[in-house]
């Protein structure tokens, strides 16, 4: 049987259930997630492979209105990667249905002319949602609407399929054991920033980057790992390290034993906590913290 095999690039507004939805689709937890809006920073590609097939989901930042040069950067990734693939998930909130981020990615659909279905995601938080099935066809011409909730596994696994027939026959463009385009380094900083997000007040989340500077294996078979979490004041450098290190310590903790999950080595995971003001409008950061590098090329 011939594979078949295409790129699926999955867009929507901040917190919608991207990078949940991906996650279910390749059985394991390869994007962080968290409730906090604008968790995935860049374009991330995950592949998913059996016998028949090789599917490439290209993970995209929310679209959004931005207030830095991050902002700017994580817009043109989702943009960029509606270019060029053979269909488009457009993925919209069932509680909050269609409002000026969803005007705007339909525009982005049009111009793109892609395949593209309509999901209405977190059908379980929502009672009335059905109506939007209708109003996305009033403003586009889906092929195929779905309604999913991945935390109740409805409507995934049925999603998947009609992805999966949806693919025309092409080669093989990532070797069968690959999960990630992304380096290993990129999969840490993430974990990391994961941890962060889920432990740290509001006031944190989106002024913080995460950057490994080093991974070595020490000849004791442990891998040393460093790295440095980026904050732009000084008071949130005092919430990550916390009273006594107490936060940093745990940050470091549920960091380090993912990260021992994901490479099967025991980790030495060394963290440190500078204040770098205003880097979400500092390319070295951003470009660094983000990967974009690659992507705007």
């Amino acid at each position: 049987m011939n594979l078949k095999s295409g790129f699926v690039t999955v867009v929507g507004r901040p917190n919608v259930g991207k990078s949940s939805l991906i996650n279910s689709f390749m059985g394991r937890k390869v994007l962080i997630v968290t409730e906090k809006p604008q968790t995935t920073r860049n374009r991330i590609r995950c592949v998913y492979t059996d016998a028949e097939h090789q599917i490439i989901f290209i993970d995209t930042p929310g679209i959004h209105k931005p207030l830095h040069r991050l902002g700017h950067f994580m817009v043109e990734a989702a943009v960029q990667a509606m270019k060029g693939v053979d269909l488009i998930l457009f993925v919209v909130d069932a509680t909050k249905g269609f409002g000026e981020p969803e005007e705007q990615i339909i525009g982005l659909l049009r111009a793109s002319k892609n395949r593209s279905f309509l999901v209405i995601n977190k059908i379980d938080l929502a009672e009335d949602y059905e109506h939007l099935a209708e109003l996305g066809r009033q403003k586009y011409d889906f092929e195929k609407t779905f309604f999913t909730s991945v935390v109740k596994n409805e409507g995934v696994q049925e999603l998947f399929e009609a992805i999966k027939a949806a693919m025309p026959e092409g080669p093989m463009y990532f070797p069968p054991d690959t999960v990630t385009d992304r380096p290993l380094s990129f999969q840490f900083a993430e974990i990391i920033r994961e941890k962060v997000l889920l432990l740290t007040r509001d006031e944190v989340p989106h002024c913080v980057a995460v950057i490994v500077d080093e991974i070595t294996e020490r000849d004791n078979g442990v891998l040393y790992v460093a790295a440095t979490i980026y904050v732009e004041r000084d008071s949130q450098k005092g919430i990550l390290i916390g009273k006594d290190g107490r936060m940093i310590k745990q940050i470091g903790t549920l960091s380090r034993i993912e990260m021992e999950q994901l490479v099967g080595k025991k980790i030495y995971l060394d963290l440190h906590v500078k204040v770098k003001k205003n880097w979400r409008d500092k390319d070295f950061i951003i470009l660094n913290e983000v990967g974009m590098k690659d992507d705007l090329q």
